[in-house]
């Protein structure tokens, strides 16, 4: 298989596990926000993808995936800001982990990458919701914050079976 071909198969790979990753996490309404936002288990496919693929390929996956969460109808957003700033933004910023470089086994892109959603998703409760700058910060970092410490435990765990497997 060409590596043209080989990168689209695993871009639709992350997509697909993105997808159930959401799906499981909408199913089960782990750690709900009562106006929006929730512990995100999809983004443990979008940073796998950005060590795995590259940043290039990591940021398409993350693009394909705000897409496919329209289509699957998991998101809700209310103009156009507001789906800029809480989901193709947000989520495509996960797409740049591989970027920065870990510090031993700390996976530094995971901690950038879930503060930079931090600021994105505090811009838009600001804007679209008119909230004073503390009281969006803090209610965005309640869960994002608990996104980044789940992702810091899971990739690394995975992402060290997985690299022999990709390797074949």
């Amino acid at each position: 298989m060409n590596q043209k071909m080989k990168s689209l198969v695993y871009i639709a790979l992350y997509g697909a596990l993105f997808v159930v990753l959401d799906f499981i996490a909408n199913t089960f309404n782990l750690f709900v926000m009562p106006q929006g936002g929730r512990l995100s288990l999809g983004t443990i496919a979008l940073i796998l993808a950005s060590y795995h693929l590259g940043w290039k390929e990591g940021v398409v996956v993350s693009v394909v995936s705000v897409f496919l969460m329209l289509v699957t109808g998991s998101v809700n957003y209310y103009g156009m800001f507001s789906f800029l700033f809480d989901y193709l933004l947000a989520y495509a910023v996960y797409g740049l982990s591989s970027v920065f470089p870990n510090y031993k086994k700390l996976y530094c892109g995971i901690i950038v990458t879930s503060l930079i959603r931090l600021a994105f998703s505090t811009l838009s409760g600001i804007v679209v919701w008119e909230v004073p700058f503390w009281g969006s910060l803090s209610y965005n970092a309640s869960y994002i914050i608990p996104t980044m410490i789940m992702d810091l435990i899971i990739v690394p765990l995975l992402y060290e079976k997985l690299v022999p497997l990709f390797k074949k």
